[in-house]
């Protein structure tokens, strides 16, 4: 398993490195949507839809909705203010902060919507619609006068993902004593969440004294501190919902790693909330 797990990361990071790097912007977003329609593929079954082709249908209409929501958008046009791009990025602050409501009190929390597939899809839109427009957002960082500038802040924003996690695994099997949510995620423990923290800390430092991220300091701990809560918000949510499903794994796309949501799970809740933050409340424009 863990064999399975270190291969496919080692062949994935550096596609994703070069996806963010050399893709197009149209590209980028069409590669992005077709992200989001495989986690919406998958968000059909945690949403209680046991039929094949209600999923299919779902991942189709994710895409669809996806795509009209892009042309809309004026030809050549970045604004993070367009309202579209807006309405999501503050959308996914509110969504988060319930989610995190929901985790807190849950398993009482899961008798508002256990029996509700229409707010259980509710709450993959909220999920994966604002996830597409903060990989887009900051893609399209001063993307007129930088092609790179906003590759490097998802590279960033990833880096400090894949930190928290593989510093929480790390930390977790080595110090963990102490259940973090055990009605949500038994495995996860205190130490690793700390040491997850600490562990993203520590690769932000390094990050940002040696990529153009040209932000005062001060605004960059603060949405890396928020955005790496929230990388873990969402890993803990979507592990509430598996468990109300009755699943371990999301999907089985990914050998060793398991389905598109088990892997994107923390990047959908920290993209977006670090998108917001940084464009639309720092305003670092």
């Amino acid at each position: 398993m863990l064999k399975s797990r270190l291969i496919t990361a080692f062949i994935l990071i550096p596609l994703v490195i070069a996806a963010l790097f050399w893709l197009p912007p149209v590209g980028f977003a069409i590669t992005t949507i077709i992200i989001c329609m495989l986690a919406a593929w998958e968000w059909g079954q945690l949403a209680g839809m046991a039929s094949r082709q209600q999923r299919i249908w779902l991942a189709v209409l994710c895409g669809l909705l996806l795509s009209l929501m892009l042309f809309t958008l004026p030809p050549y046009q970045h604004d993070v203010h367009l309202p579209q791009v807006e309405i999501s990025l503050w959308a996914s602050l509110v969504w988060w902060v319930v989610a995190l409501l929901l985790v807190l009190c849950y398993p009482a929390s899961a008798a508002l919507w256990r029996h509700s597939r229409p707010l259980r899809l509710l709450f993959g839109i909220l999920t994966i619609i604002p996830f597409f427009w903060g990989m887009l957002a900051l893609r399209q960082y001063h993307y007129d006068s930088d092609h790179f500038a906003g590759a490097w802040w998802l590279l960033f924003v990833m880096f400090l993902v894949w930190g928290a996690d593989s510093g929480a695994f790390m930390f977790g099997k080595l110090f963990g004593k102490h259940k973090l949510a055990p009605k949500v995620s038994p495995g996860k423990t205190w130490e690793g969440f700390i040491g997850g923290l600490i562990s993203s800390a520590i690769i932000a430092l390094l990050f940002a004294s040696l990529a153009p991220l040209s932000v005062p300091v001060g605004t960059l701990v603060i949405c890396a501190v928020i955005a790496t809560l929230a990388s873990a918000l969402g890993d803990l949510t979507e592990s509430m919902f598996k468990r109300e499903a009755g699943i371990k794994d999301s999907g089985n796309l990914i050998p060793g790693h398991g389905g598109i949501l088990d892997r994107i799970d923390s990047l959908t809740a920290a993209v977006p909330v670090f998108a917001c933050l940084l464009l639309l409340v720092f305003r670092t424009l």
